[in-house]
């Protein structure tokens, strides 16, 4: 999909669908502001009297063949009160607008950006909605595949604003935007097809090209580094576990100012739960446990793009977790890369394993924040549901200024307590720390085990478990994977 701006007046603009955003307030006046008063000849003041359309946020109203417009379809799309139409609110427009387009098999297509962001937002915010709109999770199917699609989008503004700040806009939009779609894909394969060995292998064919240098540790070199805890996690499947090392450029030294920040994705390609098996019930969906990585590695590929402000380097542990004759059990103890002792109490707690190891090797090349994001525990789903992320950490300067961009990102985040009362869940009777505690508080104590391994380096941590996959679909999107977490990294190295 080719994204341009369109400037000129929107009425004169000839496209399949032009999609116009509308305000609950604008429905009680029975009508649009300014020249759409008269554009359309009565035909939009018809819908909201006759109580057809209500701008509810994301319903939708096609009127074809619009009187006083070149359009060939004009799409309302409700987008709830003015007060509340936020950058995340314009992106959701701009996905519904392209979802309804690609549904009414209209391929050439204009939205209009309104509401007060600058143009340079709007534009990026309209861009990423677009191509999250435009994204499909049947790449697999060989037979009724969804194959209608939106060949030109263009964005207008119902005001003059400046072409270069809208093209710009339009450029880091189209990045971010990509960069979620690319998380979306990995997180959707099958476990089958993205093994450790083809994570790291997509990871470079992608990455390169984008402008990261990346370097894999093989199981060789981990087992000589000690990265025993990581090690544990993969030993009851046949395919070898991978520690993917991203940097932007030259290395992390060579850009950006300030402490170098580690991001750390958690790499579960799939997690049966080892000798803890999980239940049946849709354990298909654990092909989705590396969603954490596949954040952690598009939100590299957007910044090395972006160019970042701040230096940054990307850490990505990739295995299976499956039960098997050399398989750890409940009851083990392993040393981890740090040195310190972990009992394994249940080995479906695996991705606080695999993390430890990867934000203690991140400390050794260099990092003076670390920041990990994964699909780390059901305990956070119970607590938050499917709407906000878990958010816990010693960094609470960051902390704020990832909550404070939710409005800009979409991506909700709410933040648990970490109190030291919560570290006496995890003490072992004969190791250092255990790898789960009791029932209670489950996050929390998940967040503990990491807090060990950040030690004093400052730490945030995301638990996306509960919002990385869309189970029903919305207007704006298909059921999938959600790419949750890349626009919140991206938006915190700008």
């Amino acid at each position: 999909m080719r994204i341009e701006f369109q400037p000129g007046p929107y009425r004169e603009i000839a496209c399949d669908l032009l999609a116009v955003p509308v305000f609950e307030e604008e429905a009680k006046n029975a009508s649009l502001p300014g020249a759409w008063s008269g554009a359309t000849r009565g035909a939009v003041q018809a819908v909201f009297a006759s109580g057809e359309f209500k701008p509810e946020l994301h319903r939708t109203c096609r009127i074809g063949r619009p009187p006083g417009l070149k359009a060939r379809n004009l799409l309302l799309i409700g987008a709830g009160p003015k007060a509340h139409f936020d950058p995340a609110r314009a992106r959701e427009v701009a996905g519904t607008a392209v979802r309804k387009a690609k549904a009414y098999a209209c391929g050439n297509v204009v939205v209009l950006c309104r509401g007060g962001a600058a143009p340079l937002v709007a534009a990026r915010t309209a861009a990423e909605g677009a191509l999250y709109g435009h994204y499909e999770a049947d790449f697999h199917k060989t037979r009724d595949a969804e194959s209608k699609t939106v060949e030109r989008l263009r964005l207008a503004f119902g005001r003059a604003v400046s072409r270069a700040e809208a093209e710009e806009g339009i450029r880091q939009g189209t990045i971010t935007g990509e960069a979620v779609n690319a998380a979306r894909t990995l997180a959707n394969e099958p476990s089958n097809i993205l093994t450790p060995t083809r994570f790291a292998e997509r990871v470079r064919e992608m990455g390169e090209p984008a402008g990261l240098s990346v370097q894999v540790l093989e199981r060789e070199e981990l087992e000589a580094l000690g990265m025993r805890s990581l090690l544990a996690v993969s030993r009851g499947s046949a395919e070898p576990p991978k520690l993917m090392v991203l940097r932007l450029g030259a290395g992390e030294k060579g850009r950006g100012r300030g402490p170098l920040t580690a991001l750390v994705g958690k790499g579960v390609t799939f997690d049966s739960g080892g000798i803890s098996i999980k239940p049946a019930e849709k354990m298909e969906e654990m092909k989705g446990d590396m969603a954490g990585g596949a954040a952690v590695f598009a939100a590299m590929m957007a910044l090395a793009r972006l160019e970042p402000r701040r230096r940054v380097l990307g850490l990505i542990p990739a295995v299976e977790n499956l039960p098997g004759g050399r398989a750890v059990k409940p009851g083990d103890v392993v040393k981890s890369y740090l040195g310190k002792t972990i009992e394994i109490i249940n080995t479906d707690a695996e991705g606080r394993l695999i993390l430890a190891d990867a934000m203690a090797y991140a400390r050794t090349l260099g990092a003076g924040r670390i920041l990990d994001i994964a699909t780390l525990t059901g305990a956070c789903i119970v607590a938050l549901g499917n709407v906000y992320a878990g958010i816990l950490g010693t960094d609470q300067r960051w902390i704020d200024r990832m909550r404070a961009g939710i409005p800009f990102t979409g991506e909700k985040l709410w933040q648990l307590p970490l109190d030291a009362e919560y570290r006496k869940a995890i003490r072992s009777n004969i190791a250092d720390i255990k790898n789960v505690g009791n029932r209670s508080a489950g996050a929390i104590t998940a967040a503990k085990f990491l807090q060990e391994f950040a030690e004093d380096v400052p730490w945030v941590h995301l638990d996306i478990a509960g919002v990385d996959i869309e189970h029903d679909g919305r207007p704006f999107a298909c059921k999938g994977a959600t790419g949750f977490g890349v626009r919140t990294m991206v938006g915190m190295f700008e």
